[in-house]
C-alpha cells in the first residue's frame, strides 16, 4: 500500500485510487510521478481511475475486482455505483485449495497478562457484573426497575454493577425462533463477565422458567437465581433479595493476573466507508493474529459480508472438514435470501455507498481483514459457544445489533467494532469502537474509542498494533471502560426467521 497525504493506492495491481480528503473538479493529484487531473468532485473515501477502464473490464481494489465498468470510464473519473456494478450472481462452486499459513500461527516466547476474574468453570470475565436476564419481553420493565434499585444498593470495589438487556420476544414464538431466543439468553446467563445471574420469568410465556432450564442446562445455584413474577405477591422486594444473593457470590472473586490466551473477542464493522478496508479493519486483523499467537481467540460473524470474499476464509480452513463447513455457512445464508425472494447481492447499504463502497465484492474484501491471516478453526451455528482457540467463524447476519449479540453471546468478553460513520450502539459486553478516520473520533468522542485512522497519517501498523493491544488490554483489566459502558449504551438483539402467534 502506497500513501501520500490526498490518496491511496492499496495494491500496485488497482486501477483506482483511494481519495483521503474531498476532491474538487480540476484538482491535479500526483503520485511516484503519475499525474492525473479529476474529471469530478470526489470525497474523502472514494474512488478515482487512475487508468481507462473499458466497459466491462474489472475494476481492481485490494488486488481484487471488486466489480466491473458499466460505461468506459476516464483517468479521473469519480468510480462509484453510477459506472460499476458487481460481479456476483447465483450460488458458486467451490474446491479445496488450502493455502499455508505463516508463522503467525506459532506461539511467542512469553505471554503477555491482564486482570480478569476466574470463575469456577475454568472461565475467565473481564467484567464483574449481576445480570437480570428475563425470559420475555413483558417483564423489560420489572427487569429495568431492579436494575436501577440493585444499582442503588448493591455496591463494592470487585463489582461493575447491575445489567438488564430488554427484548420483546419469549413468547407467542414456534420452532426456530423460539430456539433461537432460548439459546442466546442461556448463552447470557453462562457468560464470564456476569459473576452473578437473576432470571425473571412472567409464568404463561412459551419460554417458561422450568423449559428455558433445558436450554441453560447445568448451573452453579449459588450464581444464578430464578424468579416467575406472577407467583410473587411483591416481586420488587423478592428480586431484591435474589439479587443480594447473587450479588454475595459474585463478590468473593477478586480481579487477578491471567493470561490473555484467555481472551475472546469478537470482530465487527457497522457504518463502514472506503476506508473500513484500509485502517480500522487490517488494524483488527493484526491484532486478532497477534491475539491468536498468544493462544487467544478471536470470532467473525456477518455472513452477507463474507460473499465476493469468502475464498480467502476457505483457503485457510484448518482442514477439508472445516472448508465444507464454510461451504455450508456461505450457501445456506445464500439459500435464506432466495427463500424470501430477495437479492442475494443487494449490499451495500445506503450508509456504505455513502461513504465510499460500491458494491459487495468491496464491502466483503474489507470486511474480513478482521480475521488477519491466521487459520480458520471452526465454524459454528447462530446462538453456539466458541470451543476452540483461534479464529472461529459464526452464523449471522450484518445487522449491527443482532451479529454483536452473536458475538458477544458466544462468549467473548469484548468486541470491536470498526466503524467509518459512526454509531452510538453497543452490545452487552464493551463494545469498543473504532474509527476508519481521524474526522469521525474527534467529532464523536462519545463514541468513538480508539482512532485506526492515524494509520493513513503518520503511525505504521507495527506501532498501531502494539498501541491498540495495549489499550485492549487496559480494557480488559478494568482500568479503562468503553463508551458504551460509560453512556450506558449496552442492548441485545436476537435473530429472528419464522411466524409470531
Amino acid at each position: 500500500m502506497t500513501v501520500n497525504q490526498s490518496i491511496i493506492q492499496i495494491h500496485p495491481s488497482d486501477n483506482v485510487w483511494i481519495a483521503l480528503r474531498d476532491f474538487e473538479k480540476g484538482e491535479c493529484i500526483e503520485k511516484e510521478q503519475v499525474k492525473i487531473t479529476l474529471q469530478e468532485n470526489v470525497r474523502r473515501g472514494h474512488k478515482i481511475a487512475v487508468s481507462p477502464i473499458k466497459k466491462g473490464e474489472n475494476i481492481l481494489k485490494y488486488g481484487f475486482p471488486i466489480g466491473h465498468a458499466t460505461e468506459d470510464i476516464a483517468i479521473g473519473e469519480f468510480v462509484h455505483s453510477h459506472n460499476v456494478k458487481t460481479n456476483l450472481e447465483g450460488e458458486l462452486n467451490y474446491s479445496y485449495q488450502p493455502k499455508k499459513i505463516s508463522s503467525i500461527d506459532a506461539p511467542p516466547a512469553e505471554t503477555p497478562t491482564f486482570l480478569g476474574y476466574k470463575r469456577e468453570n475454568g472461565d475467565v470475565g473481564v467484567r464483574n457484573e449481576l445480570w437480570l436476564i428475563n425470559t420475555v419481553g413483558c417483564i423489560n420493565k420489572v427487569a429495568e426497575n431492579l436494575a436501577k434499585m440493585g444499582n442503588n444498593v448493591l455496591k463494592a470495589s470487585n463489582f461493575d454493577g447491575v445489567q438488564y438487556f430488554a427484548h420483546p420476544y419469549g413468547c407467542s414464538q414456534l420452532g426456530d425462533d423460539l430456539e433461537y431466543t432460548q439459546k442466546i439468553l442461556a448463552n447470557l446467563i453462562h457468560h464470564p463477565n456476569a459473576g452473578g445471574v437473576v432470571v425473571l420469568g412472567l409464568g404463561c410465556e412459551n419460554n417458561y422458567i422450568e423449559l428455558f432450564k433445558e436450554a441453560i442446562g447445568e448451573y452453579n445455584p449459588n450464581r444464578v437465581k430464578f424468579m416467575s413474577v406472577q407467583a410473587e405477591e411483591d416481586e420488587m422486594e423478592k428480586g431484591l433479595e435474589l439479587m443480594q444473593e447473587v450479588f454475595d457470590y459474585a463478590t468473593s472473586f477478586d480481579r487477578e493476573e491471567v493470561p490473555v490466551s484467555a481472551l475472546r473477542i469478537g470482530l465487527k464493522c457497522g457504518g463502514s466507508d472506503g476506508l473500513s478496508g484500509i485502517t480500522a479493519n487490517p488494524l483488527l486483523g493484526s491484532f486478532s493474529d497477534r491475539l491468536i499467537s498468544y493462544g487467544g481467540s478471536t470470532a467473525l460473524t456477518e455472513v452477507p459480508e463474507m460473499f465476493g470474499a469468502e475464498t480467502i476464509l476457505m483457503e485457510r480452513a484448518r482442514d477439508e472438514e472445516t472448508f465444507q463447513d464454510i461451504v455450508h455457512l456461505i450457501n445456506d445464508f445464500k439459500h435464506y435470501f432466495i427463500k424470501y425472494d430477495q437479492p442475494v447481492y443487494e449490499n451495500p447499504s445506503p450508509g456504505n455507498k455513502e461513504g465510499g463502497i460500491t458494491t459487495l465484492e468491496e464491502k466483503s474484501l474489507g470486511c474480513v481483514q478482521k480475521g488477519g491471516f491466521s487459520t480458520v478453526q471452526d465454524v459454528i451455528p447462530y446462538g453456539s459457544r466458541i470451543n476452540k482457540d483461534g479464529l472461529t467463524l459464526i452464523q449471522g447476519p450484518g445487522n449491527d445489533l443482532v451479529s454483536v449479540t452473536a458475538l458477544a453471546t458466544s462468549g467473548c468478553q469484548i468486541v470491536l467494532f470498526t466503524t467509518g460513520r459512526g454509531t452510538p450502539f453497543g452490545g452487552p459486553t464493551p463494545t469498543v469502537k473504532i474509527s476508519t478516520n481521524t474526522a469521525l473520533s474527534e467529532k464523536k468522542k462519545n463514541w468513538i474509542d480508539f482512532n485506526a485512522g492515524k494509520l493513513v497519517e503518520d503511525a505504521s501498523m507495527e506501532q498501531m498494533t502494539d498501541l491498540f493491544f495495549e489499550y485492549i488490554v487496559d480494557v480488559a483489566s478494568g482500568k479503562k471502560l468503553t463508551n458504551n459502558e460509560v453512556f450506558g449504551f449496552k442492548e441485545i438483539a436476537i435473530f429472528k426467521d419464522g411466524v409470531t402467534m
